[in-house]
């Protein structure tokens, strides 16, 4: 009996090393390319290294520094607006999209590549297309409102007014079809009795929308929120080739901003702070959505 017993329990060691064998590769890859910089990056945080030879530890200064930093200050309300703007627009755009394209519309193919399409198109392309595009004098946008009758058309990127709202304009246009793929998948997955039940009960498209598709979807918009959330906080690209930044503060994230401080400003000590402080935004915000999906989120049993 002894004998027999001993023997799963070998197979099961050997099951064991060879799934950890397997993982290891991914394991050492993820050591290395992240595990190591992340906990590098937070010692540097508390130093004022310049990537170089200075590397004297000053405790809490980057973070203190961080506070009273008008610039940062700018950078950060910037984001949030950009956040606040396009994490919803994007969202509701997606959704409008994806209830459409479910229908059954003909050439919903056709459709949906055009709408996805500029989430695979290269951001750097993105960028200079919709900077030309948006050109104040020679941009084919101002050429048309000049055309209908606009005699003081937007500056778009040229203006500190209108220069984040054009990027976020972008960014909604690039994402939109991305999370509406999304969506679809998840519209897609909503078991047909349950709307042919309320159609026998007499519900409208309206009430089936709200009572049944929402409900339904609503795992698949946590994620979506989450990952739009976590995107707009991470925006980098579209700043950097449309604007750097400005007009101006106009336009500056904070990614751009530490971005900034660490490689044209070799203040790496500083920038690593306020890395950190990012993360710990996008920690906070991805916890409480966590923490609230209980409230709104209905998982099917």
């Amino acid at each position: 009996m002894a004998k027999n017993a001993a023997v799963p329990k070998r197979k099961f060691k050997k099951e064991w090393l060879k799934g950890y064998l397997f993982i290891l590769p991914n394991f050492v890859g993820f050591l290395i390319f992240m595990g190591i910089p992340i906990i590098m990056g937070l010692i540097i945080s508390f130093t004022n290294y310049d990537g170089f030879k200075t590397f004297d530890f000053v405790g809490l200064s980057n973070y203190i520094k961080m506070f009273k930093d008008e610039y940062f200050q700018v950078s950060f309300v910037n984001n949030l607006i950009y956040t606040g703007v396009t994490v919803p627009c994007t969202i509701l755009i997606a959704l409008l999209l994806a209830v459409a394209l479910n229908v059954g519309i003909k050439g919903t193919g056709l459709f949906r590549t055009m709408f996805f399409f500029p989430n695979i198109s290269s951001m750097v392309a993105v960028g200079i297309v919709w900077s030309m595009i948006f050109h104040p004098t020679r941009g084919p946008l101002n050429l048309f409102l000049y055309n209908i009758g606009v005699t003081n058309p937007p500056q778009w990127l040229v203006s500190s007014k209108t220069a984040l709202l054009s990027v976020m304009i972008v960014a909604i246009w690039k994402q939109a079809g991305y999370y509406m793929v999304m969506i679809l998948a998840g519209l897609q997955s909503i078991q047909k009795q349950l709307y042919e039940a309320a159609e026998i009960d007499g519900a409208n498209g309206l009430k089936r929308f709200f009572h049944i598709t929402l409900p339904m979807l609503s795992p698949t918009m946590f994620m979506v929120t989450i990952l739009s959330l976590i995107s707009s906080f991470q925006v980098f690209d579209l700043i950097s080739i449309m604007t750097e930044g400005g007009p101006g503060r106009a336009t500056n994230v904070l990614v751009y901003r530490i971005y900034q401080e660490g490689f044209k400003y070799l203040n790496f000590g500083y920038a690593s702070a306020m890395a950190y402080f990012l993360f710990l935004i996008i920690l906070i915000i991805t916890l409480i959505q966590f923490r609230g999906q209980k409230k709104w989120v209905t998982y099917m049993q």
